[in-house]
């Protein structure tokens, strides 16, 4: 008797203690990282349609753990709050100033005490902001009038975020749409307590070659809570007076997107059959054409459930439909001709097709594009546009000036250049917001706006430039100088002879200034400080190196506070792999050496506090011909991390037997594939990533091939296959709710079962109630102090 008590109670010791190990509390980092980590964020900046206003939006940097774990459902590719009906957010704006660009003053909006805001949303004529209020109760519609600062509410805890915005201005800005439960729904669908039978899919003949996408719908009881939660009522509310009106009956509505005039809704509705392999936005739906009070005009697409669009491909019927900007009515959008297929080898990909009322003609075909669809940007006069086309395989854009009312003019190339040659980029069009919503080039006749990066072998150095539509000639009107980073950001009002930018330096934080573009004269807008002034004394430059092979690559290497020079300090290279099919353009300069360092989240930047060198964006380009360039993935990622640890042992600022590596997401991928494969490291840092290739059949990042096509190269490329051969210590960390597509939390699980297996020297971290990304302030925290603690204990001290 009294052996079985003794081991009994053994027994009880032993899972005692194992609980214990399996869950610790939440650690924290040293103190001087609590204190950056703590130092508030400065405001977020909107600009107003007229360009003459901005709100400087404040808000919380980071939600408490406690709101992460509130229940949460999973349906149908998204993450659904049941307090708040509204997909689950983590970023709150908690105050909302409005600064007036001529003559600096500001107004404070009045708002309820600890009011938590979605982000707000200008109405097109700039004299009111709306935007949501999340409650205890649920998600409440406010706007605040412009010139009196004063807000209200337009509705209690009644709006429907699930799948829609919750809200959308009408043109005319006095009525927006707001999408709302509906008024005796009922309490949501019961859980059955007995199943009626097993769960079932089958699948015949369809040839689904889907990304693996997370929070699908798994049982008919999802379906019922899917429903329940996204079936909302149309409702136009008038924001002076506060009158409604219900727009016809409920349903699932993504949106309802009014035309020019206001006088129709393109409305999207979401239908079943739902699917079990793929988000609801590929759920099968109506499109419709509807009059403001919900009566049917045209039933413009039926569109079946698209679970076989084939990997990187399009749905086959209309898509990428909207409202053609400066007329009353008239649709414009993209279809396939290619099946949606970008395999198939076609003359053309795509057509682009018009519709304009009574919606009883045959669509007119407007152009066909030779690759894939990408957009169109309108002009003035009405009927010039911008349409834009990308080739995947090549990763080129190509931009055409056409007209889409005479078809006679031929379309005109103006752009045609690799999407991935930062050096060569002409720059982005600058738009404007019509009164009825519509977004359309900021223009002087033939002249447009082009907003660029202005990437070089120096860094960014981003500019405005003024590009002829007719000559091709261009004329800068504005770039930042060489020791600064500053970024145009709009024009004031309707001149063209003062903008915002939005200006910093390695010494100083961001802030926004208006500039004169004759005499580059500027004045300061905001003046935001430096909210953790301890670290002026680290330094950073640009540095360059050359692999092997003779790719050219870069990094920016930061050297902590209190460094002096011929010191070798531990160091962490971070980094990120990126394919290219052009070895010149990969190893082109990205980023700038002279932006003003923030330490914010689970920044890898916070190893400088504790007297680490780091080399920050360190460049793992993997060039090659886009279908087999990941042939020699393991190859080049290892030839780039010895050229950056060669280059900077030869600077003398590391100590090259005690680097350590990291990386998040696919930067993991190449964490744990480095430590497989080479012996240049002390250790390494592994996030969200995904280590076996198996899990992921139909591709990765952008290899085309599948598993059953490329079995060996999955199987050389997956870190897991090779744990035998990892000698070094890794860390795992690994949100337990990751929703990216791919990085399933099991990926790190059993990356961590087969080290353990092998003797090796590993640790898993599960984060409770995290994503892909770390957002709970405990979870920050808790990231930092380990990350800091395994590279202290295996490379700083090694």
């Amino acid at each position: 008797m009294k052996k079985t008590i003794s081991v009994s109670f053994l027994i009880f010791i032993f899972l005692f203690s194992f609980t214990l190990f399996a869950q610790e509390p939440y650690k924290m980092p040293p103190k001087e990282v609590i204190d950056i980590v703590n130092a508030p964020p400065p405001p977020r900046v909107s600009m107003s349609p007229s360009g003459e206003l901005m709100i400087l939006v404040d808000y919380e940097a980071m939600p408490s753990i406690a709101y992460m774990a509130q229940p949460l459902l999973r349906l149908a590719g998204t993450r659904i709050l049941p307090k708040y009906n509204a997909r689950q957010v983590t970023t709150f704006y908690t105050g909302l100033t409005i600064k007036s660009i001529k003559d600096g003053s500001t107004k404070k909006i009045t708002l309820p005490e600890g009011a938590k805001l979605g982000f707000p949303r200008w109405s097109y004529d700039s004299k009111w902001i709306a935007f949501p209020r999340y409650v205890d109760t649920g998600v409440e519609l406010w706007v605040a009038e412009v010139e009196t600062a004063k807000a209200k509410a337009l509705t209690g805890p009644i709006i429907n975020a699930c799948v829609t915005s919750g809200l959308t201005w009408l043109p005319g800005s006095r009525q927006l749409l707001a999408y709302t439960i509906l008024e005796k729904r009922g309490d949501p669908p019961g859980k059955p307590e007995v199943p009626a039978g097993p769960n079932i899919q089958e699948s015949s003949g369809k040839f689904s070659k889907v990304w693996t996408y997370q929070d699908l719908l798994q049982t008919p009881y999802d379906e019922k809570l899917f429903k329940y939660y996204a079936t909302s009522q149309i409702v136009e509310i008038d924001v002076v007076s506060g009158e409604r009106r219900n727009i016809a009956t409920p349903g699932v509505f993504l949106y309802a997107d009014p035309s020019p005039d206001g006088k129709m809704l393109l409305v999207y509705e979401i239908k079943k059959p739902y699917s079990y392999s793929v988000p609801y936005y590929y759920f099968a739906r109506s499109i419709e054409i509807w009059d403001r009070d919900g009566n049917l005009i045209h039933v413009f697409a039926d569109l079946p459930l698209a679970d076989e669009v084939p990997m990187r491909g399009v749905p086959t019927g209309p898509r990428s439909i909207e409202w053609r900007a400066l007329k009353s009515a008239t649709l414009i959008w993209a279809e396939a001709l290619d099946e949606g297929d970008p395999e198939k080898e076609v003359p053309y990909r795509d057509k682009i097709m018009t519709l304009s009322p009574p919606f009883e003609d045959k669509p007119s075909e407007v152009m066909k594009v030779q690759h894939r669809y990408y957009g169109i940007s309108w002009l003035q006069p009405e009927g010039n546009a911008i349409v834009s086309e990308y080739n995947w395989k090549k990763r080129w854009r190509t931009t055409y000036l056409i007209n889409v009312d005479d078809l006679s003019i031929a379309p005109k190339k103006i752009i045609d250049i690799s999407a991935q040659d930062r050096y060569n980029d002409p720059g982005r069009p600058v738009y404007t917001i019509t009164g009825a919503g519509e977004y359309i080039l900021v223009q002087d006749k033939d002249w447009v706006y082009l907003s660029g990066s202005g990437a070089s072998p120096k860094g960014d150095m981003p500019f405005l430039d003024k590009f002829n539509l007719k000559s091709m000639k261009k004329e800068r009107l504005f770039q930042c100088s060489e020791e600064s980073y500053e970024t145009f950001i709009d024009f004031v009002g309707e001149s063209r002879k003062q903008i915002i930018t939005r200006y910093e330096s390695k010494t100083e934080p961001p802030n926004y200034y208006l500039v004169e573009l004759k005499n580059k004269k500027r004045k300061a807008l905001t003046d935001y400080k430096d909210p953790a002034p301890q670290l002026t004394g680290l330094k950073k430059q640009l540095i360059k190196y050359t692999r092997e092979d003779g790719v050219e690559l870069s990094g920016t290497l930061y050297l902590p506070p209190g460094y002096k020079e011929g010191e070798r300090r531990p160091c962490v290279v971070w980094a990120y792999p990126i394919e290219y099919s052009d070895r010149r353009i990969a190893g082109q300069v990205r980023g700038s050496p002279h932006r003003f360092t923030f330490f914010r989240g689970t920044s890898q930047l916070f190893f400088l506090t504790q007297g680490y060198v780091l080399l920050d964006g360190a460049q793992m380009p993997v060039v090659g011909d886009p279908k087999t360039m990941n042939d020699t993935f393991v190859d080049q990622i290892v030839s780039s991390l010895k050229a950056a640890i060669d280059k900077l042992d030869s600077m003398e600022v590391i100590d090259p037997k005690r680097v350590g590596v990291g990386g998040h997401s696919y930067g993991a991928f190449m964490t744990a594939n480095l430590l497989a494969h080479c012996d240049l490291l002390a250790a390494g840092i592994a996030r969200s990533g995904a280590f076996n290739r198996t899990l992921t059949p139909f591709g990765f990042q952008s290899e085309r091939r599948t598993l059953w096509e490329a079995p060996d190269l999955y199987f050389k490329v997956s870190p897991f296959m090779h744990a035998h051969k990892i000698n070094e210590p890794i860390l795992l960390i690994h949100g337990e709710a990751d929703n990216n597509s791919g990085t399933f939390p099991i990926q790190s699980r059993r990356l961590f079962h087969a080290l353990k297996g092998h003797g090796a020297t590993v640790r898993l971290v599960m984060l409770p109630n995290e994503s892909h990304g770390y957002r709970a302030r405990e979870s920050v925290l808790h990231v930092l102090a380990e990350m800091i603690d395994w590279f202290d204990k295996y490379v700083k001290n090694k």
